[in-house]
Formats: structure tokens, sequence, C-alpha cells
């Protein structure tokens, strides 16, 4: 049964998003498709300007530059370097993940970290952090896209517990063992 809006498989949408191109866009904060939009129209920032600051971010981590080298190759404040980096780092690490729901969960959890780290105390905050799951959740379209897949093909492994939630798991059993044993360590000390 087709759906109201669903393509067929066969019928797969291009140009793609080569790896350079997907960190250029996390780098950036762009999104999957709208950075291929813009490559689509030709602009020579999408097309060459910002693979390029990629390049040069990942041959300085490969050859170990110093702050100041990358400032000068990238043309940026020495005081933003390590901004760059850090930011390269969390794309490389969304990008390169073993698997597209391991890509999907890393940038949700860089999300849920920004918002923390900018404060997540109000509606407008939290409201923010729910534009930007939206826009990972959209990032993890456009790659099921590319790879001609569906999202429920994932389904098990988005609901899999991680190993962040089974650490947290053990503790609360190992926590709730000792409380009902009266373990030592529950009694307030004098």
């Amino acid at each position: 049964m087709q759906h109201r809006g669903a393509r067929q498989r066969a019928h797969r949408r291009g140009p793609y998003l080569t790896r350079r191109q997907m960190l250029a866009a996390e780098l950036y904060g762009y999104s999957y498709a709208n950075y291929e939009a813009h490559l689509a129209i030709g602009n020579i920032r999408f097309s060459r300007l910002m693979p390029e600051d990629v390049d040069i971010l990942e041959r300085a981590e490969r050859e170990g530059w110093g702050a100041s080298r990358i400032a000068r190759a990238l043309e940026v404040p020495e005081e933003k370097v390590e901004r760059w980096r850090r930011s390269y780092r969390r794309a490389k690490d969304i990008v390169d993940a073993p698997t597209l729901v391991q890509s999907f969960r890393r940038g949700v959890r860089y999300s849920i970290e920004t918002a923390l780290e900018e404060g997540l105390g109000d509606k407008a905050s939290i409201e923010r952090l729910v534009t930007q799951v939206c826009y990972r959740v959209a990032d993890m379209a456009f790659r099921l896209d590319m790879a001609g897949e569906r999202l429920s093909d994932y389904s098990e492994e988005l609901r899999e517990e991680t190993e962040y939630d089974l650490q947290r798991l053990l503790e609360e059993i190992r926590r709730g063992s000792e409380q009902e044993l009266g373990h030592p360590g529950d009694e307030g000390k004098s």
C-alpha cells in the first residue's frame, strides 16, 4: 500500500552529499537538505569554500598543527581555533559513525549538550532544542534517502539501550539492592 507522499525506492533523488560535504554541513550548522539545495544552485561557498575548511581541519588534526597555524589557514582569530577544532571533531564523530542510528544519536546528544551549555531553563530554550532535534531527524531522513533505506528498517536499533543507559540502570539496581539490604553506606555518619 502506497501512502500519500511516499517515494518509491527506485526513484532516488540526487545529487547526494559526499562525506566532505556532510562534514562541512555539520561544521557550519546546516541541515544536509539545505546544504544540498545550496549546491544545486551553484553556491561557491558550499561547493568549494566550506569543504576547503574541512580539508584544512582534517589535515591539521592529522599533522598535529598548532593553534596559530590553524588560525592562519582558516583566517580566523587564534582564540576561535579551539571552537573550530571542537566543531570539526563533533562533525567527524557524527558523519563517520559506524551506523546511521549511531550518527543520529550522536547528533542528538551534541545538540542536547550544546543546549545545556547555553542554558536550558525557559520555554524558548526548550523550543530551540526541539527544533534542533527535528533538524537531526531531517538529517537522518536525508541519509536514509541517500542509502535507499527506510526509517522502519532501523526501528529496533533506535530503541536499543545505549551503554550509558545500561550503566545508569546497573547503578540504579545497585543502589536499590543496597537500600533493601540496609547497606551501611546508606546510614548517616556521625
